[in-house]
């Protein structure tokens, strides 16, 4: 806070001007009582040469016991005044406007006059003035004349309202707690809720929780008339601490006939108010936390909660939902999730590029996997977020807000993630706190999965895998094993062949072919129908020995399986030793509705963790081996080359 502040509301507020009486001393003033004339405040502003920064300080003239009630950092004993009624105040980043302005508003109190009226005596009374405003030219200070009310100086005070007299009348003094504040506007705002005025909005306004008792006569009607047509949905701008006043009005329930129509009319504000750029980014972050707040003290639909909350609370406990059930959840849903909690950048891998469902396919079951990996008796889940923490919950308490009833007992869930719970009036909240997520772990994951799908997939711009993250390497090596089984099953061709309709065009061929012969050759040559039996029973013998050749067929490429060190398949296997042989292996591909390259990846594939290079090249849709790695190859495939 700074000295002009004070002299500012001292000004609009009690027509106080700042006195500068000693010109060898430029840098002390005065601010002068408006009835006595005597001194309230003493104001210092003193430069310091070694932080090339201004001291302001403070001497306030409050009244005996002027510090009961405050107990700060920055207020103390008086700097250059004497007595127990003079208090000291430091003006830094700490000193609280608000506390300050009490202070002087306590100042004003104690040094107003104080009038006795004695009884009547024959009839009449008398008044004894015990405090009256000293003349010039006495022995203590000299003190240089207000103006009077009316001068050009000092213009006459404009009449009060009725109402706004009345209003202020309800202002009970004594406490300056927060509950006494809050209770104190709750009965001026519910008087004045259905006050109109037409008056222009002057000058500027700063307090820290403001109210109707911060406000003078002019800003009290510029208020109410800015509310009158704010109500007419005529949003116009004003400074931000008078519009504070208006939300808190609606936290009170002040201008609404239910707590729905309170949330309704906060909402509408955010929208004519906000979004047209008054107003700043704080308070848009007040009024989302004290609408979500207000929804939960007043039990409000769950939905009503949520579109009043605050976008990113949502969506963080949203995507750890996700991540908590995944298996529940889409791809998409999932590697949302773990870009939002653990990092934007895995968003623009490359594993992305080329085919996006496949990478969000392959990202997802990743971490479906990945849930079943446990340490120290914690899945992976809990290991990243930690569980649900529990603590106090002090709904509206940064808002002045009037408490008139105690909560009942209930739990409001306003998601998977967050719970309320009111007990014995106090609240707690129940939810996944930030303190205790393990962003490393997660982060290392995700970097661990993009850099060997990189590698799988062959997208290139490959990143460096860490070690402290090998624990996730076999979830991922799983995830890339069935991908690779899927692809090469869907390159073998389908080929469907509906047998119902054979019999019947068989049939119809033998008709056709009887209708042609004549005579001479039914002599000649026997008809179909009387090779009918004779073929069945040929088809039969046929079905047999092929029966017999495919399980003798079946039976070698398996024990060469069985010899095979390397995870190849049968198929895999032919090529190869037809390739060592120095026979070709189009045949085999052919045979098998197989692509030349496809089988050359899933070969070098297979040998990559044993030789860690190319082994097999495609040149032309012809496959020939690297010939430095045969005598290996043919190791591997049980130390012989036959066929």
């Amino acid at each position: 806070m700074d000295l002009s502040e004070l002299t500012a509301y001292a000004g609009e507020k009690y027509q106080m001007q700042e006195q500068h009486k000693w010109a060898d001393f430029p840098g002390f003033s005065v601010l002068c009582h408006p009835q006595t004339g005597k001194w309230a405040a003493l104001l210092m502003r003193q430069w310091d040469t070694d932080t090339g920064t201004e001291i302001q300080r403070c001497d306030m003239k409050c009244g005996l016991g002027g510090l009961a009630g405050f107990r700060r950092p920055y207020l103390s004993g008086p700097v250059r005044m004497h007595g127990a009624k003079w208090v000291g105040i430091t003006f830094d980043e700490r000193t609280e406007p608000e506390v300050v302005f009490r202070l002087l508003d306590r100042a004003v109190a104690a040094g107003n006059p104080r009038v006795y009226t004695g009884p009547e005596k024959n009839g009449q009374g008398y008044t004894i003035v015990l405090d009256s405003r000293p003349q010039t030219g006495g022995q203590g200070y000299q003190e240089t004349a207000l103006p009077f009310a009316g001068s050009a100086y000092r213009p006459e005070k404009e009449k009060m309202p009725e109402q706004l007299r009345k209003m202020r009348r309800l202002y009970e003094y004594g406490r300056e707690s927060a509950e006494s504040k809050a209770g104190n506007f709750y009965r001026q705002a519910m008087f004045m809720q259905e006050y109109e005025d037409d008056y222009p909005w002057t000058g500027d306004f700063v307090c820290y929780f403001p109210t109707y008792h911060d406000l003078t006569t002019r800003q009290l009607r510029g208020y109410f008339s800015w509310r009158t047509r704010l109500r007419r949905g005529d949003f116009q701008p004003i400074t931000v601490s008078a519009a504070y006043i208006y939300i808190y009005e609606l936290l009170n329930g002040v201008g609404a006939g239910t707590p729905e129509e309170s949330l309704q009319k906060l909402r509408e504000f955010e929208k004519g108010y906000l979004d047209a750029g008054f107003g700043d980014a704080r308070m848009r972050a007040n009024l989302r936390r004290w609408m979500l707040e207000f929804a939960v003290l007043r039990n409000l639909n769950q939905e009503l909660a949520r579109q009043a909350a605050d976008p990113a609370i949502l969506e963080r406990d949203g995507a750890i939902a996700v991540l908590k059930t995944p298996e529940t959840h889409s791809d998409q849903e999932i590697f949302s999730a773990l870009c939002f909690l653990g990092g934007r950048k895995t968003e623009n891998s490359p594993v992305l590029a080329a085919d996006r469902d496949r990478g969000l396919r392959l990202f997802g079951e990743a971490w479906r996997k990945a849930s079943a990996y446990t340490c120290q008796g914690k899945d992976l889940f809990t290991l990243c977020f930690g569980k649900p923490q529990i603590r106090r919950w002090y709904p509206l308490s940064t808002a002045v807000y009037c408490k008139r009833d105690r909560a009942k007992d209930r739990d409001y869930a306003l998601d998977d993630s967050r719970i309320f719970h009111c007990r014995n009036g106090i609240w707690q909240v129940e939810a996944y706190e930030k303190l205790t997520f393990d962003r490393f772990r997660l982060q290392g994951f995700l970097h661990e999965t993009d850099a060997r799908l990189r590698r799988y997939l062959k997208t290139g711009r490959y990143l460096r895998e860490n070690t402290a993250d090998e624990w996730a390497v076999p979830y991922i090596d799983a995830v890339i094993g069935a991908d690779r089984e899927a692809v090469l099953e869907a390159s073998r061709p389908r080929i469907t062949i509906d047998l119902s309709g054979l019999e019947q065009i068989r049939r119809d061929a033998l008709l056709t072919q009887e209708s042609l012969l004549s005579e001479e050759d039914r002599d000649m040559y026997p008809t179909e129908y009387e090779k009918e039996e004779d073929r069945s029973k040929a088809a039969e013998e046929a079905v047999n020995a092929a029966e017999k050749m495919t399980a003798e067929e079946a039976a070698a490429p398996a024990a060469e399986e069985e010899a095979c060190s390397i995870p190849l398949d049968s198929v895999q296997i032919r090529i190869l030793r037809a390739l060592l042989e120095g026979r070709g292996a189009s045949e085999i591909i052919r045979e098998n509705h197989l692509m030349p390259t496809v089988m050359a990846d899933a070969i070098n594939e297979a040998f990559f963790d044993e030789i860690g290079d190319t082994v097999v090249c495609c040149e032309d849709e012809t496959l020939t081996l690297v010939e430095d790695y045969t005598e290996e190859i043919a190791h591997c495939l049980g130390g012989t080359t036959d066929g």
